[in-house]
């Protein structure tokens, strides 16, 4: 399986995200100064497509503060990914590491032939190989799958709306009020909780077990709930599982399901695995 029709429908929300920013953004210009402005706008807004398409991942990769990781400092972790990525029939991502303690992964950028994957210091220490590979898999599932270009693309539109309220000076507040729900519909509009049991699935394809990506969730579920993580809740959709305490602003960025039942799914792929384990 390549993933045909879930990446087809993904660069087809893209289109449609594209069209209706020119539309929006036209009508509003024809309706200012005809013609003119409605060429104006519809310019600006492909000039902006065109710039979010070829340098979204680095966006996002800036906001989580990765950097990328030669080949020389991480041989087996490059090994890992390019193994996997070969299994699942994609081209190797640019590998990146993200310089704290908080086990936590994501993926972004164009797709199969343009995507980023950036690992936490706290992940790669914190997981069991196998785990590590499912988590690793998981993402990877996102690349074959092009979830990565609608990730992308939300992440940086939503940033956007959700920055744009600095500019409010003492009417800060209040933007972010109205900005912050609009910027999370944004996110909800484009994803669907749906892609992480499709990519869960996927990468226990790549990896032949469910069970290392099964464990992996519980254990970074486990670490989110005794760390406290801070950043911009507009990354939500690009990790693994939702780092981020379901209260406030975060709240209205959460798009994962629920890690329970991601699990039960992956365990329900192998359903002798408890007659194994206890005759083991």
């Amino acid at each position: 399986m390549r993933g045909g029709l879930p990446a087809t429908a993904n660069v087809l929300k893209a289109w449609l995200l594209l069209v209706a920013a020119c539309a929006l953004l036209g009508g509003i210009g024809f309706a200012a100064d005809g013609y003119r402005g409605f060429s104006i706008l519809v310019f600006c807004v492909l000039m902006l497509a065109g710039a979010v398409y070829w340098y979204a991942d680095r966006i996002v990769l800036g906001m989580v503060g990765a950097r990328e990781v030669p080949l020389g400092e991480a041989p087996l972790l490059h090994s890992t990914v390019e193994r996997l990525a070969a299994v699942a029939g994609i081209g190797k991502p640019k590998l990146y590491v993200i310089p704290d303690g908080h086990p936590r992964a994501l993926s972004a950028g164009r797709g199969s032939r343009g995507s980023s994957l950036a690992l936490s210091a706290g992940l790669v220490s914190a997981l069991a190989p196998a785990e590590l590979e499912g988590v690793i898999a998981h993402e990877l599932a996102h690349v074959r799958r092009r979830d990565v270009t609608v990730q992308t693309t939300a992440v940086v539109l939503a940033a956007a709306l959700v920055e744009t309220s600095r500019i409010g000076g003492w009417l800060e507040r209040a933007l972010l009020v109205v900005l912050g729900p609009v910027a999370a519909a944004t996110v909800h509009l484009m994803l669907s909780p749906r892609r992480e049991f499709a990519a869960d699935r996927a990468a226990a394809g790549l990896c032949g077990s469910p069970h290392g990506l099964a464990d992996a969730l519980l254990r970074l579920e486990h670490a989110s709930e005794l760390v406290d993580f801070r950043a911009s809740p507009v990354t939500e959709p690009l990790y693994t599982i939702n780092p981020f305490a379901d209260e406030g602003l975060a709240a209205l960025f959460a798009s994962h399901p629920p890690v329970a039942e991601r699990v039960q799914r992956l365990r329900e792929l192998d359903p002798g695995w408890r007659e194994r384990l206890r005759a083991a």
